[in-house]
């Protein structure tokens, strides 16, 4: 994980909760051991917190610092709303200095700034001499990104004028639905073309173009959801991962079924055409940047202040005047 430019660092914290930290300056692994994030005077330190966790402890101090011996040290946590955090029911301060904010949620997004104060003592003069250092720690909320799978298959037909092409991508469409109804997931955004297609041995053939969606936010979803404490993501995606994986299965049999059948239908199963792309969205007031949050690239990370997101797209707008102040804005 030693990398000269940049350091990645992503731990697991006491209650399971992913964090991801960044470092710009080549350290150990050390950077998060623990569940611990140092701090470095230099630069701001960016942490990712999903949301409903805990976040990472934030140290107060750096990672050389942390090996020294510290004479009379004090530390003043101040959150992003600027108020000293001290006695705040939504974190846990420690006597050493160290911060964790418990049950992140998307307004506890921000600059948690640490102010250090100690004591150097001359060893020959026995002079003290008040040493202050500062740490900013950038804190973001992220959800994982919402997954669902865009397929394609193809069937040759005896011609695109047949009605029964119309017919036949909807009985499709109902029996994948019904295949998947279990899980709360459904096909959307179906559709279909019919090309005609100029082959060098066989000559004109007709084949049925098919696409559809398939979406984990069928009615019920969210009856599933009630089930689960905090987030749902987790859950929903697990459930469209193994509708996807059901509809696999499902052309896998077809191609079986159809070789082994005497009769010969009218529209046939294209071998081997079945393809299948996840596409990701994001919760509104949310976003992935590649650019400003490279470390958490796969990441839903929400909407810094002046930007917004209002539905499930995988970026956050910018506003227009007036800006939005806040994190995680919907709207401006």
């Amino acid at each position: 994980l030693g990398v000269a430019a940049v350091v990645v660092a992503a731990g697991w914290g006491e209650d399971g909760a992913k964090v991801r930290a960044e470092q710009k300056e080549e350290q150990s692994i050390d950077l998060i051991g623990k569940n611990e994030v140092y701090g470095d005077t230099r630069q701001e330190v960016n942490v990712y917190v999903k949301v409903f966790t805990n976040s990472p402890f934030l140290v107060c101090m750096d990672l050389a610092l942390s090996q020294e011996r510290i004479i009379d040290p004090k530390y003043l946590w101040i959150g992003p709303d600027g108020r000293d955090l001290q006695g705040q029911g939504y974190v846990n301060l420690t006597e050493t200095g160290k911060l964790m904010v418990m049950g992140f949620m998307v307004s506890m997004s921000g600059a948690y700034i640490c102010t250090l104060s100690h004591k150097v003592i001359e060893t020959t003069t026995q002079e003290e001499i008040e040493m202050v250092e500062a740490y900013k720690f950038m804190v973001y909320a992220y959800r994982e990104a919402d997954h669902a799978y865009q397929v394609s298959v193809r069937f040759s037909t005896r011609h695109c004028r047949l009605k029964t092409n119309g017919l036949f991508v909807e009985k499709l469409t109902q029996i994948l639905n019904s295949t998947i109804s279990l899980l709360s997931c459904h096909i959307t955004e179906w559709s279909y073309k019919c090309r005609s297609i100029r082959t060098p041995k066989n000559g004109l053939q007709y084949e049925l173009f098919v696409y559809f969606l398939v979406n984990a936010f069928a009615p019920g979803w969210e009856e599933v959801c009630h089930k689960v404490p905090y987030d749902c993501e987790d859950v929903t995606n697990r459930r469209v991962r193994q509708a996807a994986e059901r509809i696999g299965k499902f052309f896998h049999q077809l191609k079986h079924v159809l070789q082994e059948s005497h009769a010969v239908p009218t529209i046939k199963y294209v071998d081997n055409s079945f393809s299948m792309t996840p596409i990701d969205s994001c919760r509104p007031g949310f976003g992935k940047n590649h650019h400003t949050h490279q470390n958490c690239a796969s990441c839903c990370v929400v909407c810094a202040p002046g930007t917004y997101s209002p539905n499930n797209e995988v970026t956050c707008r910018i506003c227009a005047r007036p800006q939005a102040r806040m994190y995680g804005a919907k709207s401006c």
